[in-house]
């Protein structure tokens, strides 16, 4: 072969490698991305074409389904709850893209009559290509119930069973009306929602963390409990003002007095009417390790297995062992300890459930056109979070929270109520009210995070004052005429 032809060879064969390399990043390498461009219209097209399945509530209330389009072989996703089960259900969206379950579980739900080779493999074996459904965790009457309990509040509230982990409730608001995203002013109401200052796309009940404030002292008295180094009588100083070790801040009570008499009070006390100065001591006396072992196993500082992302609880054990003064500021849950409403609620169902935590789920089965069951979830438990004697010890210092302390307010008439509430420090001088509890104590069947975000600290803006009649009205609804 002689000169030119060998070095016209030797391009052409450099020409088709960087086309095989060029067809090969695209097709494979960037497929997805360039698939879920949203200046492609061509997965918008195929996904109108496609129905989705039905998803509803443990009791039957249809909360999503495919209609088609009248004269067209298109469908569109409907809600027919609305706001009410947004951030839970999420949205399905030809221009936006998907939420929440619609998100998590879009293979299932999906129709699979493509021309992909996937599903012509499948059609030639005789699988079902039809849409899957899922049936929820979430009570219909107890959703409403809360949804309607929140009000005009910013905020959130999930109830889970602390028996299996069922997620029975889960409503944030300011909330928003997944239809917006389905019509023809999609792209508009998609900018005014993401722009909007109440932030209403967000999930504050899992996908946000929050300061717990006092609630957290539910963890760090388990802590204590579980290690001996307390017990409800331990008897401690009374100041007005905490001194911070090794600073010249302190931590006083939100009444600005002592707990009791100014010389002495008890863990329990300091538990019932919420009481900074103790627990800023016993923080320090159990120790950051000792607290994160607790608040670990009760699903913190790891990934939790959701339909979705869960941003992590927060309690950060190395720094905290080095530095008691910003330990005390943490056990009262302030500083740098964080978590969702979801956490908290997981919290109260460890204390209910007799120490053991229990994974939350949403999903109870997927089940195909004819209601035959495809799958169904499987209960887990993360493990032992405090013995069985911590648990029930707990539930008698939180059931006197609400039958004489700082959460009266969550009282139900003829219903034994356990709980704990909290008032965590927001931002430019707005509170986070809480409260967390279970019902009923001989014999739970509920467990309940409140959360209302940025009240004015002007006025009585606690959680013994907000959060804990609204957790009232919660377990009332789920208890009573049942």
């Amino acid at each position: 072969m002689n000169g030119p032809i060998r070095r016209l060879a030797v391009g052409i064969y450099v020409a088709m490698g960087a086309l095989l390399v060029a067809v090969t990043w695209f097709q494979v390498v960037r497929a997805d991305e360039l698939k879920n461009d949203p200046r492609n219209a061509r997965p918008a097209l195929t996904e109108r074409g496609k129905e989705r399945g039905l998803i509803v509530t443990s009791d039957g209330v249809v909360v999503a389904r495919s209609v088609e389009e009248e004269g067209s072989r298109d469908f569109v996703r409907v809600y027919p709850e609305g706001d009410v089960y947004a951030h839970v259900v999420g949205y399905s969206s030809h221009l936006v893209g998907e939420s929440a379950l619609e998100r998590a579980y879009t293979t299932d739900l999906r129709s699979r009559r493509d021309l992909t080779i996937s599903d012509m493999i499948s059609a030639i074996l005789g699988r079902d290509l039809r849409p899957r459904n899922l049936e929820i965790t979430i009570d219909s009457r107890l959703q409403q119930a809360a949804f309607d309990a929140l009000g005009n509040h910013t905020g959130a509230i999930i109830a889970i069973d602390p028996r299996t982990g069922a997620v029975r409730a889960s409503v944030s608001k300011p909330s928003f009306e997944p239809t917006l995203l389905l019509g023809a002013e999609t792209v508009a109401n998609w900018e005014d929602l993401v722009t909007d200052p109440g932030r209403p796309l967000i999930d504050r009940a899992t996908q946000e963390i929050f300061a717990p404030g006092s609630t957290f002292k539910t963890v760090v008295s388990a802590a204590a409990l579980d290690t001996g180094i307390a017990e409800p009588g331990t008897t401690f100083d009374d100041p007005v003002e905490f001194a911070l070790p090794g600073s010249t801040a302190t931590i006083s009570n939100a009444t600005g007095e002592p707990c009791n008499d100014g010389v002495t009070t008890t863990m329990l006390q300091g538990f019932v009417r919420s009481c900074n100065t103790v627990f800023a001591a016993l923080t320090i006396r159990v120790g950051a390790e000792d607290i994160g072992i607790t608040a670990e196993a009760l699903g913190w500082n790891r990934d939790l297995d959701y339909p979705w992302d869960i941003p992590r609880a927060v309690w950060l054990t190395d720094e905290l062992s080095r530095d008691d003064a910003a330990l005390a500021q943490s056990g009262i849950g302030e500083r740098d300890t964080r978590a969702t409403p979801l956490h908290m609620a997981m919290i109260a169902a460890a204390v209910a459930n007799g120490g053991v935590s229990v994974t939350p789920y949403l999903v109870d089965r997927v089940f195909d056109v004819d209601g035959e069951t495809l799958e169904t979830h499987e209960i887990a438990e993360l493990g032992r979070a405090m013995s069985s004697a911590t648990a029930a010890t707990l539930t008698e210092m939180m059931e006197r929270v609400v039958t004489e302390g700082t959460g009266r307010g969550a009282a139900v008439p003829g219903i034994r109520v356990a709980g704990k509430t909290g008032t965590a420090t927001g931002q430019a001088g707005f509170s986070n009210p809480w409260f967390i509890g279970f019902a009923p104590v001989d014999s739970p069947t509920i467990a309940i995070a409140v959360l209302i975000e940025g009240n004015a600290a002007s006025g009585d803006a606690s959680g013994g004052s907000l959060a804990a009649p609204i957790a009232s009205r919660v377990i009332e609804s789920w208890l009573v005429g049942r």
